[in-house]
């Protein structure tokens, strides 16, 4: 059917619009029936994660930090909105044109779908069925905006015909262009206002004219129909029964408890980093566009490759091993130098080194292939885990049960290593295996495939730019050198001297320590403070600044401030 080509362009878009919206929900429903991470929008988004270049995700990160994912799945959306108004002004010229840019979307779809990890033909049903519900609400749609001309009235309005139609007789009589307008030459003519009359088109033997109450119709029914399958896909992609299924589960106590940290470890300065890093603050840098909702009780967690025993453990499984408790800090590669993306948290879990121990790693093997279940993977060192220090499968954080955000049921915490290396959230697979035989997934767009984390130190009072009075200030922040323990921090300003700073108490060498310098005499003026740390080893860090590309930033961290 050839459409209407005086269609208005802003009609045309609406429907293109609605059209892309019914696809979109449609088939997130059909997603929350298959498989949730089959959902296209979400693989298309992965495979734009994937294929982007390390110098462009660094930016993101940098430009937008943990809402690098919201800017990303905005984009696309945004992207597909202008693409759909765009197919639906194409269908307003012939329907066939709108149908093909949605095949071809959907062959995007599909194409991104089946390039995840271990997806599966039936994946692909969310996007045909998407697609195809796109494809009949943007027929139907300008179907019921094109409507005969014998059901409108003389004011063009539907549903108060005329004998023979306003229009019909005369543009059929006629015949012979494709848009005809109608003439009144009856007697009653000059008796009564002048009818307007609206253009008509010839749809085969039909003769059909633009209706906004059947586009008005149309698309609020396309709109409903989008957002009930949206809302019904939402609660199907299981967010709902994982969150139930957190909430109901009681963590167990670990076989040696932790004692309560001592007063000394935390400062209490206003605006210094806690010692202990809150949940709802803690970083979140991962290449997850939609966080994987794992459900506990179907999770499993496969050992195998270079081992004597393959070991498969389920939520219940490592529920029952001895449970250990540890204070470790953990940092993203992606760390500026006195960047965010770093926090402290008492964690909950078994021992890592103990379950391999168990599936006996072979000799020869130097690597951990860890996969997370949205497919992401992390190379770890074997001696890493292995040297005595506290890497766990984690399950608990701060007293709770590890929230999704940060990897439920089970992520995985090594302390010492940046975390693209390590810090695998949902995690369900782990390959011992090779360096020189596999590859994790940052380590072929550039990054090193080791990331031992590097002592560094960060300025949070007073903030960078700020305004201060003159007189006594305080100068605080925090230190890190993870698995290593910072043994001195020192500070100065303008150049001058450097001078110690006093530091909180740190329970254990993997965790970052407060440090303060409260009697500065802070002149009127601008100023430069720069801090710089030197770990148990008597490493003190460089002054020289690298990116975070390869293996993470150097340099001191250093800001500047105005004294009123």
């Amino acid at each position: 059917m050839q459409s209407n080509r005086r269609m208005p362009s802003w009609a045309a878009a609406l429907i293109g619009l609605v059209s892309g919206a019914v696809a979109v929900g449609v088939s997130l429903l059909a997603a929350g029936l298959v498989n949730p991470s089959a959902f296209p929008v979400v693989a298309v988004g992965d495979s734009a994660v994937d294929l982007t270049p390390a110098a462009l995700k660094e930016w993101a990160i940098r430009s937008f930090g943990e809402n690098d994912k919201v800017v990303l799945l905005g984009g696309i959306l945004v992207v597909m909105a202008v693409i759909a108004a765009l197919l639906g002004i194409a269908a307003a010229r012939d329907v066939r044109y709108g149908l093909a840019g949605l095949a071809a979307f959907g062959v995007v779809g599909v194409v991104a779908v089946l390039t995840r990890p271990d997806s599966g033909l039936a994946d692909v049903l969310p996007t045909v069925v998407g697609v195809g519900a796109g494809m009949f609400a943007l027929s139907r749609i300008i179907r019921r905006s094109l409507v005969p001309v014998e059901e409108l009235g003389p004011y063009g309005d539907r549903g108060h015909p005329t004998p023979g139609g306003a229009v019909g007789a005369a543009g059929a009589a006629h015949g012979t262009g494709l848009w005809e307008t109608a003439p009144d030459s009856s007697p009653e003519s000059e008796e009564r206002p002048e009818a307007s009359v609206p253009p008509v088109m010839r749809a085969g033997n039909d003769l059909r004219a633009f209706d906004r109450r059947g586009l008005l119709t149309g698309v609020l029914g396309g709109v409903a129909a989008a957002g009930v399958a949206g809302i019904a896909g939402r609660m199907l992609s299981g967010r709902a029964e994982v969150s139930v299924a957190r909430s109901g589960i009681t963590l167990p106590r670990p076989a040696k408890p932790l004692a309560p940290l001592p007063a000394g470890v935390d400062l209490r300065l206003k605006g210094l980093s806690p010692f202990v890093t809150p949940n709802s603050d803690f970083y979140r840098v991962d290449t997850a566009l939609v966080v994987p909702q794992v459900d506990p009780g179907s999770w499993t967690l496969k050992i195998h490759g270079m081992v004597d025993r393959p070991v498969e453990l389920t939520f219940a499984d490592l529920m029952k091993r001895t449970v250990v408790e540890a204070d470790v800090t953990l940092c993203c590669v992606s760390n500026e130098v006195g960047g965010p993306y770093i926090g402290n948290a008492r964690w909950l879990g078994v021992s890592l080194a103990d379950v391999l121990r168990d599936a006996g790693v072979r000799r020869g093997a130097d690597m951990l292939l860890s996969t997370s279940a949205d497919g992401w993977t992390a190379g770890t060192p074997v001696d890493v885990v292995l040297d005595g220090r506290d890497a766990l499968l984690a399950f608990g954080m701060n007293g709770e049960a590890l929230p999704v955000d940060h990897g439920f049921p089970v992520r995985q915490v090594v302390p010492g290593l940046y975390g693209y290396v390590s810090a695998t959230k949902w995690v369900t697979d782990i390959r011992v295996t090779r360096f020189d035989e596999d590859e994790a997934y940052w380590t072929p767009r550039g990054w090193s495939a080791k990331g031992p984390i590097k002592t560094e130190s960060r300025i949070d009072l007073p903030r960078d730019g700020a305004s201060i009075s003159a007189g006594r200030t305080v100068i605080a922040g925090v230190a890190w050198a993870q698995h290593k323990g910072v043994d001195a921090v020192e500070v100065r300003v303008d150049r001058g001297p450097w001078r110690q700073a006093r530091l909180a108490e740190a329970p254990t060498a993997d965790t970052w320590r407060q440090w303060v310098l409260d009697d500065w005499d802070a002149t009127p003026g601008g100023h430069t403070i720069e801090v710089r740390a030197t770990d148990a080893t008597g490493y003190t860090q460089t002054a020289d600044r690298v990116p975070v590309a390869p293996d993470g930033a150097t340099g001191w961290h250093t800001i500047q401030v105005r004294v009123g």
